[in-house]
């Protein structure tokens, strides 16, 4: 039997061949990790990016190799995996590394393979040979398990992986991460939680106001006290702002050196970081358009970061990365450009890059060649990519359906790439100033160290198939209730039944009280809840004292609800005037600050919060808000504004507002009357206080005791019903969900009565099974009903691409009357979409679209695919998509062009070998894997 080490004790002899290996010394948490692996204990790691928990993983391979096992390691993305299979292979030979990505397979028998953990999640559902002999999982990353669209496979892992294979989870920092190990302990086993919050090279954060750079925080409170803003930033941003009234969102533009919201262009902004010695530097931009434009800035400067043997360099590599490429391919490409980039020492990295491309930059990044690089927050997922500092041009990203704030756990991560260990001593992190980023917001986001991971659990089709083939309907309840959402549900649930054992004890208190308050009065105790008086309706809600309290409650209620209705309707009509206002037209203010007519400059900006620019009579500039109205504004006139008028300088200001003197417009008299319509006698109200004063209890004096007795206990009634509602309704969300999706598969013929009486997956089930996308039911159905069998290769590789593409938000790629192609494919289109209608309804009658929204097929990709499978070449497949309104780069084309033929394997391996679909979509599969998409699959 093995001896404990533990944290305090003395390196095991696996651990210690191991330190042998490494040029460098472990940290504490990282040598308390690799001890528990050794004494055969699951570990949960949260470390800051860049301290070096991949070293534990790494161990993990190391061990499950000496004990003549298996280690998998499984990361989110594919790029992180093609990483780290270089990583290991170079540590352990090819023979003993392999890698599987979807759509990628090397070595796959190999003792250590790196993969995606969506495949580790397929191999276990379908119990794959492959297994057997598995002793370690890495899963880097983990906490993507909080990914609202993917988060869910990393607990299926977690949850089905077999007990005797210990579980290492290399996490970013997360406030909960005892509870999320008292999970992974609960269901697999004793799971060591190692947290550790020091980064090894300290981060100093900063803002970039114009061409100055200022320290976020003031060093002078450098103590144990809460770090406060530096004052002499809060100066220099309040003199700007004050320099500056007219601007209506402080760009501050330099259009001579084509800056944006910086108020310095991106060259410029460069230089200064290098004059500040803080290259290299990831400027994070969160839009692929702005890396580009970004870049585009570059190349036309005479920026250079490179000397010329660094740019020899530099063709070296990018001529290696390029030896796969068709000739022909490089126009459309646009390679001499992306060059021309790399050999000044910028590049821009996104995920509509060429994979290629993306890797080159990686490289030569690490390689020192790179000095500034314009990235899409992809870059701070696990990519090896640290650098001296990093910029954030803004605060706000678009999440897939709208534009959101930076949370804290997303300003860590993507700041938390400045400053490369063993290299700097210290780390950057430069925010860019504009009048829209407070400085205290950017300190909060800098200084908060609460990240809770959360998690995105829910059945779906796929899932509940397998595994109620795996386990059956009791056994898959069992597995959702061993989640870690019923886990975090049961956890809040407990706070929650510990409050209403509270409320119930409260409750009999109140009894008592009502009790003692009623025969202190002379009132029959047994009659409070059937009235007064002999006049009093036993089946009246509102009978007797604790009706009339009730009754008094509810007035109150109806009173503040009234109240909030008006408020809200007027703020709406505010909100919705001030968005309304149009350059020119005349207004009255009478806000706190000005009072008079004014004129709008510039409309609103944000429909959201509405702002127009105004100027009042007295001269003053500024944007007025709703808070700035008691009425919504009403439009009194229309100034005509020339447009070269200087609303900057004073002159320009009183100009434009002696002109507003001048116009003969003027203010109402008294207040205006759109808010009377809000101001009418609520019936329903009225009519509650007509039964409150003819209910009997009203006559009656000296009860107030009483009343606050039965108010007592109808707010505890209250209270406890409530509870009993959240507590039942978290209880068995997941459970009612999954029976919701069971509903409809059992309805759809998925799942039919097996002889125990319980349900059984059907060989119509067995292709859903193996369909994972997040359109797996319609693809099945499409299967089960015939319409994609007569189709040819080619057609069926564009019928697939509608199941998996998903167009840009700025274009639709719905639809299929205008879809070009032959006749069979628009049938099979059109005969695909009313397959959708129907899975769409029957999901809704069972109100299954709350939880999985099965989106609609999306037709902007068959063109292009269409025009690849037939053999065209690149550039005439891209304008077959730009013909449908399909802008893709090559980085995109090549990454659809995977998830088709990530599809189409799905599809062969899913149906029976015999069946011609098999046969016909292993040609359309062969067809795409050619060219660029070939090269990115080698």
């Amino acid at each position: 039997m093995n001896t404990p080490h533990g944290a305090d004790g003395d390196d095991g002899p696996v651990l210690q061949r191991f330190l042998t290996t490494l040029d460098f010394p472990l940290d504490g948490f990282q040598r308390r990790s690799c001890r528990s692996l050794e004494d055969g204990r699951g570990v949960l790691v949260c470390a800051p990016t860049g301290a070096g928990k991949t070293v534990v993983g790494e161990f993990a391979v190391y061990l499950a190799l000496h004990h003549g096992n298996k280690c998998f390691y499984t990361t989110p993305i594919k790029a992180l995996s093609n990483q780290k299979y270089h990583d290991l292979v170079a540590v352990h030979g090819a023979e003993q590394v392999g890698l599987l990505t979807g759509d990628n397979a090397i070595n796959s028998s190999a003792p250590v393979v790196v993969m995606t953990t969506e495949v580790l999640r397929n191999m276990i559902y379908a119990d794959s040979a492959a297994l057997h002999g598995l002793s370690h999982v890495v899963m880097d990353e983990v906490h993507f398990l909080a990914d609202r669209f993917r988060g869910a496979v990393w607990e299926e892992v977690i949850l089905g992986l077999d007990p005797d294979v210990s579980v290492v989870s290399l996490s970013a920092t997360v406030s909960n991460a005892e509870e999320f190990g008292d999970w992974i302990g609960t269901v697999r086993g004793h799971t060591d939680v190692v947290v550790d919050e020091h980064r090894p090279v300290p981060l100093h954060q900063h803002m970039l106001v114009g061409t100055r750079l200022f320290e976020l925080f003031d060093r002078r409170r450098a103590d144990g006290a809460k770090r406060q803003v530096n004052p002499e930033l809060s100066r220099y941003i309040k003199h700007r702002l004050l320099s500056e009234p007219g601007d209506p969102r402080g760009r501050g533009r330099d259009r001579r050196r084509g800056g944006r919201s910086t108020g310095v262009g991106r060259p410029r902004l460069i230089a200064l970081l290098d004059a500040e010695g803080l290259l290299p530097v990831i400027t994070f931009i969160f839009s692929r358009a702005g890396c580009e434009g970004a870049l585009a800035q570059c190349l036309r400067s005479d920026l250079n970061l490179l000397e010329p043997a660094e740019s020899a360099r530099v063709d070296t590599i990018v001529d290696r990365h390029l030896s796969d490429l068709a000739p022909g391919d490089a126009d459309v490409l646009g390679v001499d450009e992306w060059r021309a980039g790399l050999r000044r020492g910028f590049a821009a990295h996104h995920a509509g890059m060429l994979p290629t491309f993306r890797q080159a930059v990686e490289e030569l990044f690490v390689a020192g060649l790179i000095k500034a690089v314009f990235a899409t927050e992809t870059l701070a997922l696990g990519i090896n990519m640290p650098a001296r500092s990093v910029v954030l041009e803004r605060l706000v990203k678009y999440n897939g359906e709208a534009h959101v704030d930076l949370t804290p756990g997303e300003y860590t991560q993507l700041t938390g790439r400045a400053g490369r260990r063993g290299i700097d001593v210290e780390g950057h992190a430069v925010v860019v100033w504009t009048p829209e980023v407070i400085p205290e917001r950017v300190a909060g986001l800098a200084g908060a160290r609460t990240f809770p991971l959360r998690s995105s659990f829910a059945p779906e089709y796929n899932m509940s198939l397998n595994l109620i083939d795996r386990v059956g309907i009791d056994g898959s309840v069992d597995l959702l209730r061993r989640s870690f959402a019923q886990f975090q549900t049961d956890r809040s649930v407990v706070g929650q039944a510990r409050r209403l054992d509270d409320a119930r004890r409260q409750l009999r208190r109140a009894d008592l009280e009502l009790i003692a308050a009623a025969e202190k009065r002379g009132v029959d105790p047994g009659r409070i809840d059937d009235g007064v008086t002999d006049g009093g309706d036993a089946g009246d809600r509102y009978a007797g004292f604790l009706g009339y309290a009730a009754l008094r409650e509810d007035i109150r209620a109806r009173e503040r609800e009234v109240r909030f209705t008006r408020r809200m309707a007027s703020g709406e009509a505010v909100a919705d005037d001030l968005a309304a206002l149009k350059r020119g037209q005349v207004i009255a203010v009478s806000s706190r600050r000005h009072r008079g007519l004014a004129v709008v400059l510039e409309p609103a900006v944000y429909r959201n919060d509405p702002k127009p620019l105004v100027l009042v009579d007295d001269g003053w500039a500024g944007r007025v808000g709703a808070d700035d109205f008691a009425d919504p504004p009403e439009v009194l006139g229309h100034l005509r504004i020339p447009k070269g008028a200087d609303r900057r300088s004073g002159r320009g200001r009183r100009e434009i507002a002696a002109a507003l003197t001048a116009s003969g417009i003027t203010r109402p008299v008294g207040r205006g009357g759109k808010r009377k319509r809000h101001d009418g006698p609520d019936r329903q109200l009225q009519a509650m206080r007509d039964r409150l004063r003819a209910h009997p209890a009203h006559r009656l004096t000296g009860v107030e005791e009483l009343h606050r007795a039965a108010e007592r206990r109808n707010r505890l009634l209250r209270e406890i019903s409530a509870l009993e509602n959240a507590v039942g309704e978290r209880t068995s969300k997941l459970e009612n969900d999954f029976r919701s999706v069971v509903d409809v598969l059992a309805e759809l013929g998925y799942l039919e009565p097996d002889p125990a009486g319980g349900l059984r997956v059907t060989p119509t089930g067995d292709v859903l099974r193996r369909i994972y996308c997040e359109t797996d039911l319609l693809v099945a159905e499409c299967i089960r009903a015939g319409i994609w069998h007569r189709l040819s290769a080619v057609d069926l590789a564009a019928v697939a691409s509608a199941m998996v593409y998903q167009s840009r938000r700025d274009a639709y790629g719905g639809g299929v009357d205008s879809m070009p192609g032959n006749r069979g494919l628009r049938e099979a289109l059109t005969e695909t979409m009313t397959v959708w209608q129907r899975v769409d309804e029957v999901q809704r009658r069972h109100g299954v679209s709350e939880v999985i929204q099965m989106r609609e097929p999306d037709t902007g990709f068959c063109a292009a695919v269409a025009s690849w499978a037939s053999g065209r070449s690149l550039a005439e497949s891209l304008t077959a998509a730009a013909a449908g309104g399909q802008l893709l780069s090559p980085g995109d084309f090549v990454r659809w062009n995977r998830q088709v033929i990530d599809l189409l394997e799905q599809i062969r391996a899913g149906v029976d070998p015999q069946d011609p679909l098999a046969h016909t979509a292993r040609r359309a599969a062969k067809s795409l894997r050619r060219g660029v998409v070939a090269a990115e699959l080698d």
